[in-house]
């Protein structure tokens, strides 16, 4: 039995030779992904060698002009050694017999804050998407709401958020009374929403064009186009809008927490053991820590979803 084996043209084996070349560079695959690991631990590397070079070549005293000190004193008081740290999270939190660990204490109060940070980054999205489709449907809306939106944010918040936590204490319906994580989220959601309004507003007027005309010509109405053209398209923009719109949340989750009182989250933390740094500077970097890895998860939770979004970011700057 002859086998018989037909080659391809010159031209078509380019063509396909080409395709396949194109495709294997935008897939990301297991050496993306390793890529990307092998530099945030290079990254996280040259942090620590940063931290314990400066430690260790400048003077206790840090570094003086005249009689002013323009960078920070190198004393384990204010720099412990980075071993130290990691050392302090497995010893207890207090010297009460039975205390957690300090990891786990600062792993409980991480837990409460991104519960109340996701809750802020799913209110604040909602209203920033709301007000981003309302201003791209009606141009007065964009002409009357973008300024107060940027105006919105210059509003300090450490000085709105007791007003929001006095608000809240006083509202009750039936048996339901304000707790007070929620004036945390409203705080945290307000900050969230501002990027998402901006970024997806870009996005909805970032359409093709003959794709808005082809929709037209054909008589679909302006929220079919919204569906199938303006939002596929505003994707590029709407990623980055949800990152930023991510970390407002996070800061303004423990912003708020440190300005309303509220004692179960990482924000309250940060201010409970820095007024114990005189005595044990190690354990205040605990919640800074905690911190990181809350703004870390929150940056990971978008990327997730820009994996799911991948086949809408062809227009994406890569």
């Amino acid at each position: 039995m002859t086998q018989t084996v037909l080659d391809p043209a010159p031209g078509e084996a380019t063509s396909v030779a080409s395709a396949l070349d194109v495709r294997v560079r935008r897939m990301p695959g297991v050496l993306g992904w390793v890529r990307a690991i092998g530099l945030a631990l290079l990254g996280l590397v040259a942090l620590v060698g940063a931290w314990e070079g400066y430690k260790a070549l400048v003077p206790e005293n840090g570094v003086l002009v005249g009689e002013q000190r323009v960078l920070p004193r190198t004393t384990d008081l204010a720099m412990p050694h980075v071993w130290d740290m990691v050392q302090r999270l497995g010893e207890p939190t207090t010297s009460m017999p039975g205390a957690d660990p300090l990891w786990r204490s600062v792993l409980d109060a991480a837990v409460v804050s991104l519960g109340i940070a996701g809750v802020s980054w799913l209110v604040g999205t909602t209203v920033g998407l709301l007000l981003a489709v309302a201003m791209a449907r009606l141009r007065v809306l964009e002409w009357g709401l973008l300024p107060w939106i940027i105006l919105s944010q210059t509003i300090p918040l450490i000085a709105f958020a007791p007003v929001v936590r006095s608000w809240g204490s006083r509202m009750q319906i039936g048996s339901w009374e304000w707790p007070p994580w929620l004036s945390v989220a409203v705080i945290a959601a307000y900050l969230a929403f501002f990027p998402v309004a901006v970024g997806a507003l870009r996005g909805l007027q970032a359409h093709s064009r003959i794709h808005a005309d082809l929709f037209h010509a054909y008589a679909a109405g302006w929220w079919s186009t919204l569906l199938r053209v303006r939002i596929p398209s505003a994707v590029p923009y709407l990623l980055p809008a949800l990152r930023l719109g991510a970390a407002s949340a996070v800061v303004g989750t423990v912003v708020a927490e440190v300005s309303t009182g509220f004692l179960d989250g990482i924000g309250r933390m940060l201010v409970s053991l820095a007024g114990q740094a005189s005595g044990d500077p190690a354990k205040a970097w605990a919640p800074i820590f905690g911190a990181i890895a809350l703004g870390l998860v929150a940056g990971g939770i978008v990327t997730v979803i820009g994996v799911l979004l991948r086949p809408y970011r062809r227009g994406e700057a890569r």
